[in-house]
């Protein structure tokens, strides 16, 4: 267990609120208006998809939050 608080866990978690909120937005402008007129079965794997894509770097964010390294 670290005995010292870092500063990369703050930063970190805000860097990520800000990031996923960019992304929501560019989502709700961009991807939205090009799929909102489909059938909602056929939107529902479209934002499925892009709701899932933004974990995939999250690992080693995670990891530069706890270690200070990227891997």
């Amino acid at each position: 267990m670290r005995e010292t608080p870092t500063w990369r866990i703050p930063i970190g978690v805000l860097g990520l609120c800000v990031a996923l909120a960019v992304y929501g937005i560019l989502v709700a402008s961009f991807v939205a208006p090009l799929i909102g007129e489909w059938h909602a079965l056929l939107q529902m794997p479209v934002y499925v998809l892009l709701g899932v894509v933004w974990i995939l770097p999250l690992r080693r964010f995670l990891i530069w939050m706890e270690t200070g390294r990227w891997g």
